[in-house]
């Protein structure tokens, strides 16, 4: 089937997940979750499969085995896909509506030794800081996985792309109140459109960080 959208039993599935996150919940209202929630992810997945490659839905389910927070399921519905440059292409929806995402969310050590030597570099560092004001300018939020509190070792304090130096990854994400338009073939065209809006961003990662050349950690890396 074609994608058209996430019905708006999609949004209120959520809301309750998040009032009563429990066994006895999810069991009450998994066909309303493989109708409203999964199936449509995987309608998305096979609409942008052609020009983003193929796009993975998350599990559902929490890994609460070194987590205080013991409840089962996850509050949103993810999907991710990878490209051949090491940058992710991310999509979520949740009772918030909907979020898309692209860039390198978590970076591999290698990774991150790389980004922050091109970031060092007056014209490389000096041309992804035009693009992230550029993507700011145009309604994205940049983001990453986690940041450190000072210029990482080996890097002045003041240096002038200290904000940049202190991420452990770098990528750009527009989210989206519930709205009518999310039902509707429209919500293809705002994660398309979003996803390409970070091709420049991309590009700078692909060719000064590209993919991790380590062993991939055990987990959801996004």
């Amino acid at each position: 089937m074609a994608f058209t959208g996430w019905p708006s039993e999609a949004i209120d599935f959520f809301i309750g997940l998040e009032a009563d996150n429990s066994k006895a919940y999810w069991t009450e209202h998994r066909a309303r979750y493989e109708e409203a929630v999964r199936g449509p992810l995987e309608e998305l997945a096979a609409a942008v499969e052609a020009e983003f490659g193929p796009l993975h839905p998350f599990r559902p389910y929490r890994d609460v085995r070194f987590s205080k927070d013991r409840s089962p399921y996850k509050t949103a519905a993810g999907a991710v896909t990878e490209g051949e440059g090491g940058e992710a292409y991310y999509v979520q929806v949740s009772s918030s509506g909907l979020m898309v995402a692209s860039g390198q969310y978590q970076m591999a050590n290698d990774q991150l030794e790389r980004f922050r030597a091109a970031v060092d570099d007056p014209d490389s560092g000096g041309a992804v800081e035009a693009i992230a004001a550029a993507l700011e300018a145009a309604g994205y939020t940049l983001g990453a996985m986690g940041e450190l509190k000072t210029a990482p070792r080996g890097y002045a304090r003041d240096h002038p792309r200290v904000g940049l130096l202190r991420r452990k990854g770098l990528m750009a994400y527009r989210s989206f109140d519930p709205a009518p338009w999310m039902s509707t073939p429209a919500a293809l065209d705002r994660v398309v459109d979003t996803w390409r809006g970070t091709g420049e961003l991309n590009r700078w990662l692909s060719a000064h960080v590209g993919p991790s050349r380590l062993a991939p950690p055990e987990g959801e890396r996004w």
